[in-house]
């Protein structure tokens, strides 16, 4: 889910050689380079619990996997240590689908975004035991990043998967597919690049179609008259979609490719 939380426990300290890359952030405040504009955010702060395990990693892995923000360009050949596809994903939960994904497109490189401390523990947990190579993370809100490290036509790919439906009417305005924000993703789209989102709540599925397909610097690659694509295969299901298509629930995947 794309839903973030803040951690009650904050992750240890990491040794002073090991410090560059790591963000570290106090119990029940945002990691402490994660401004608060009224504008558009990628996150919502709740309340989380970092494991052992994921304390650990980030003592581990984090000076591999993690990258601080920054408000300049990205230069993504030094970060992945090669040139290749970039693919942006906004919100990886606790990115079990992240790496699966990475791990199943080894010529793509994966730059993540997400402020929720024990999501990210997780990922550079799998990371790291897994021995994928092409994943790097901000912890970071990502309209900044998009805004001040992404340039125009930068990315070949973006992945929505599962961002927080908001179900009360009164909070839609939370949503995160707005139309200002699927402009600065659109215009850092090069052409030819994709953006994917998917959500398993209906009435937010719709929104999303409408949104998205408003814009028109990006074209919806759906064959189907209902405007929703089939599940790349890249995309995995995960425990919870599963538990949910049991229960008869749908989920709804967009595609739209960069004009």
């Amino acid at each position: 889910m794309t839903t973030v939380t803040t951690p009650e426990t904050p992750h240890a300290p990491l040794p002073p050689d090991q410090q560059p890359l790591a963000l570290s952030i106090a119990p029940h405040t945002p990691p402490a380079d994660v401004a608060h504009p009224k504008g558009i955010r990628s996150y919502v702060l709740r309340a989380g619990r970092t494991t052992i395990g994921q304390t650990k990693a980030y003592q581990v892995f984090g000076p591999k996997f993690l990258l601080s923000y920054a408000p300049v360009p990205l230069d993504a050949t030094a970060a992945f240590g090669r040139s290749a596809p970039l693919i942006l994903e906004i919100g990886f939960g606790m990115g079990e689908a992240t790496a699966h994904i990475a791990s199943v497109r080894p010529d793509d490189n994966f730059l993540c975004c997400e402020v929720h401390e024990p999501g990210v523990g997780a990922l550079l947990k799998r990371a790291g035991e897994q021995g994928i190579q092409n994943i790097r993370i901000l912890r970071h809100d990502a309209v900044e990043v998009l805004d001040h490290m992404l340039p125009l036509a930068s990315l070949d790919g973006i992945h929505i998967f599962f961002p927080d439906p908001w179900h009360k009417k009164r909070h839609h305005k939370r949503r995160l597919i707005q139309p200002e924000l699927v402009a600065k993703l659109a215009a850092r789209l090069k052409p030819g690049g994709y953006l994917h989102c998917a959500t398993d709540w209906q009435p937010y599925a719709e929104q999303m179609l409408q949104v998205i397909s408003a814009q028109t610097l990006l074209r919806n690659t759906a064959t189907d008259a209902s405007g929703y694509a089939p599940k790349p295969d890249y995309r995995p299901l995960t425990k919870f979609e599963n538990r949910g298509l049991k229960l008869g629930h749908g989920v709804w995947d967009l595609v739209f490719e960069r004009v």
